[in-house]
């Protein structure tokens, strides 16, 4: 995602209630709405579930802090807190700050869950293990901190990834940027000995301390490679999701200048994809206008699209909750600048695509609850909104 807080030339303005304009939405689409649950998040950046049957709604906000919507109503005490910790843990603002958290499978056994962060010291990404506090299960501990991963992050603030989550194989999925700078000008993102611009994947539930590499990740024992590598090739990828029917995997790589790009993995994938960047910026060579690349080897995006729709796309969910069955299997995502939605679905060997909706809402995130609802946080007023069919 590009900075946050200052996006230059974009329309995305929250002052006031999103409302969604009458999209042309083809006659084999289904048009939706927005229909605000809660407010007063400050600078919500991930909306998740736990999984364990509550019904609670999380929502992480930037400046360090988890917040529980439960049975509607916002709790006046956050879940974790993290943003007064001192000495300071985290680094809060532009692209940096506390970025999501994920449940294990069984989170209502293991009270536990892991966090994203970037570092206070030196901008690091952290990934951190946490612990419910013993007799309330709405507040966890934040002196309770295991620290899982770190990943050096160059002394840029942008790119810094910021998703974390659980795969249909039980293994923890993390997506790092390609840690800033235009252009990655370390290589990092098709660098095999750099986890930045990278999707990875550890194993934090089997015991091994502090995580395991699964040993059918791609790269084990390849030379030069480190093992935690799922993919490559992205610049910074803002929001991945596991299609709950399915298996899928849908990723929101933001572009450098011109476009923005949706990548997709199949369930059963054996991983190792290379989506491309630096090499290419979505389908087209990177810089923009260069000839030709070599692009032997890269996954190519599953949909594109340039600069005049917008600047930051932002990953979403596939719809498999039951309340509007026209929308079943429906890949939902968004862009942070302009406020459009779009809805993707596959066709065979291809992909149809829709414009479903024009909002005002500055689009952080979107995400489920347990029935497989979906959900827009507004960044700018702090809103999150429920994806409805009018």
């Amino acid at each position: 995602m590009i900075a946050l807080l200052a996006v230059s030339g974009c329309s995305g303005d929250s002052s006031t209630a999103p409302a969604p304009t009458a999209a042309p939405v083809p006659a084999s689409w289904t048009q939706i709405s927005l229909s605000t649950v809660a407010g007063g998040f400050s600078e919500p950046v991930h909306v998740t579930h736990a999984g364990d049957g509550s019904g609670r709604i999380f929502v992480v906000e930037q400046a360090g802090r988890i917040r529980i919507l439960e049975n509607g109503v916002v709790l006046q005490t956050p879940f974790l807190d993290i943003a007064s910790v001192n000495p300071p843990r985290l680094a809060a603002g532009g692209e940096r700050g506390l970025l999501s958290v994920a449940f294990p499978p069984g989170f209502d056994v293991k009270r536990h869950f892991y966090v994203y962060y970037t570092r206070a010291a030196d901008g690091a990404i952290v990934v951190a293990r946490y612990r419910v506090s013993v007799g309330d299960g709405n507040v966890a501990d934040p002196a309770s901190e295991e620290v899982v991963l770190v990943v050096p992050h160059p002394n840029y603030g942008n790119h810094n990834g910021g998703q974390l989550a659980f795969g249909p194989d039980n293994n923890l999925y993390i997506g790092t940027g390609d840690g800033g700078g235009g252009g990655d000008p370390g290589n990092n993102a098709k660098s095999p000995a750099s986890m930045l611009g990278k999707l990875l994947r550890i194993d934090v539930e089997s015991g091994t301390a502090p995580y395991g590499v699964p040993p059918r990740n791609p790269f084990v024992g390849v030379a030069g490679y480190q093992p935690e590598i799922w993919a490559l090739g992205v610049r910074n990828p803002w929001r991945f999701s596991f299609d709950r029917g399915t298996g899928d995997l849908y990723l929101g790589d933001v572009g450098q200048g011109t476009y923005e790009e949706i990548d997709f993995q199949p369930a059963g994938d054996p991983g190792g994809r290379n989506y491309g960047w630096n090499v290419m910026e979505g389908d087209s060579c990177y810089p923009v206008g260069t000839a030709g690349c070599n692009r032997t080897g890269l996954a190519l995006p599953a949909f594109v699209y340039d600069h005049s729709l917008g600047c930051s796309v932002t990953g979403g969910h596939v719809y498999r909750g039951s309340a509007f069955p026209t929308l079943q299997g429906v890949y939902l995502f968004g862009d942070y600048c302009s406020g459009r939605i779009w809805g993707m679905r596959k066709n065979g060997a291809a992909w149809d695509n829709a414009l479903l909706a024009d909002t005002t809402s500055t689009i952080t995130t979107f995400g489920e609850d347990e029935p497989g609802n979906v959900y827009v946080a507004n960044y700018a007023n702090g809103d999150l909104l429920k994806i409805t069919v009018p």
